[in-house]
């Protein structure tokens, strides 16, 4: 008999339990947790760890052991005490389907026709492969008139999902409360943002990582339309480096402290870039915006009376100053850089530079699950 991703973790909506939140990723460890207080969330503490070369391979854990002694490390390094843990595989390993199923069907029979009928019309890979979970959203009526119910069918192959509950709970000792997609952690940071758009306005999410950029669409609160695009801080970093003849960086700090030269409003005359590496990081990005106007017009093809009306930046390569701007301009599309520290009200006891702030959606999300 399938086995959900629920036997093991609650539906991504679900608030469930107490610990830690601790996003992994291919050049970093975040742990942190944010507590509900009178005044608001108040995050108890950030924790960062390098995580060296060699762990990760084209996006996919290849050293289980070396990331959990690195977790080990993390949390006693900050003297952080959990049991549980709230973590999130990556959007690109996950498939995300939206399917009608018949409004009338009670919670049990529900299940049984997401999971065991309808989910394998919706994968590329045998069932039983799949770890899966779903979310009801919002009741419809069909071209008929006939009222359904629209399910969110979240699904992750389960040798995916086996390296993550190995890590967290054979190797680390701490029991996975939630297991969930990263791209969905950050759309819980920024649910109050995207509240504001109506349901034909869809948003773009650009969450550009470490070695890919997540593209989401989001219509309503639910991601629509998701596509991995293989340009991240990594290819950013390579190209400033081998410009400038700088040695190679997984490091977004030199990244985050520059600021792209942007055509003036008035003159439309661009200011001249600083150096060969401010041209590079320009292509490269160029390169991306390409990517990102591509999926746009292809969803916008395919979706009927739809407009796009804002794209949020996440993600550290959204820390790049001017970043949102450049976007803007070569997209024609409203632009703004995530800052979830002024979109929670997060009370925090050190400073949190903006340059960095883009990049804690993901981990903040995670964290306010357990609120």
């Amino acid at each position: 008999m399938l086995q959900p991703l629920s036997k093991y973790i609650p539906s991504f909506l679900q608030k469930k339990g107490k610990g830690v939140a601790i996003e992994l990723t291919p050049n970093q460890i975040n742990v942190s947790q944010v507590q509900n207080t009178d005044r608001g969330y108040k995050l108890q503490f950030l924790a960062t760890k390098e995580v060296p070369e060699g762990v990760y391979s084209d996006g996919k854990i290849i050293d289980p052991p070396t990331l959990a002694d690195l977790i080990k490390e993390t949390l006693e390094e900050n003297k952080i005490k959990a049991k549980t843990v709230n973590t999130a595989v990556p959007m690109r390993d996950s498939i995300l389907s939206i399917i009608p199923v018949p409004a009338e069907l009670s919670e049990e029979e529900l299940r049984d026709v997401v999971l065991n009928q309808e989910a394998g019309l919706y994968l590329p890979y045998p069932i039983e492969e799949m770890d899966l979970d779903y979310q009801k959203l919002g009741y419809f009526a069909d071209e008929d008139g006939i009222e359904k119910v629209q399910v969110l069918l979240i699904s992750t192959r389960k040798e995916v999902t086996d390296v993550y509950l190995d890590i967290f709970e054979e190797q680390v000792g701490l029991k996975i409360n939630a297991l969930e997609v990263n791209t969905l952690a950050l759309i819980r940071t920024i649910r109050e943002q995207l509240r504001q758009y109506p349901s034909q306005e869809a948003v773009v999410l650009v969450d550009i990582e470490f070695d890919n950029t997540e593209l989401v669409i989001i219509v309503d609160g639910v991601p629509e339309f998701k596509r991995t695009v293989p340009i991240g801080t990594f290819q950013l970093q390579s190209a400033l480096s081998r410009a400038m003849n700088l040695p190679p960086s997984r490091q977004v700090s030199m990244l985050q402290e520059m600021t792209l030269p942007i055509s003036s409003e008035k003159t439309k005359e661009e200011t001249t870039p600083l150096n060969l590496g401010m041209n590079a990081l320009q292509r490269v990005l160029g390169e991306l915006t390409d990517e990102v106007r591509r999926s746009v017009d292809y969803y916008l093809s395919q979706s009927e009376g739809m407009e796009v009306v804002q794209m949020l930046l996440a993600g550290p390569g959204a820390g790049i100053g001017e970043i949102d701007s450049f976007f803007n301009q070569r997209l024609n599309i409203p632009t703004t850089r995530i800052d979830p520290v002024d979109a929670l009200s997060l009370e925090t006891d050190e400073e949190i530079v903006i340059p960095q702030r883009p990049g804690l959606g993901t981990i903040l999300g995670l964290a306010l699950k357990e609120i």
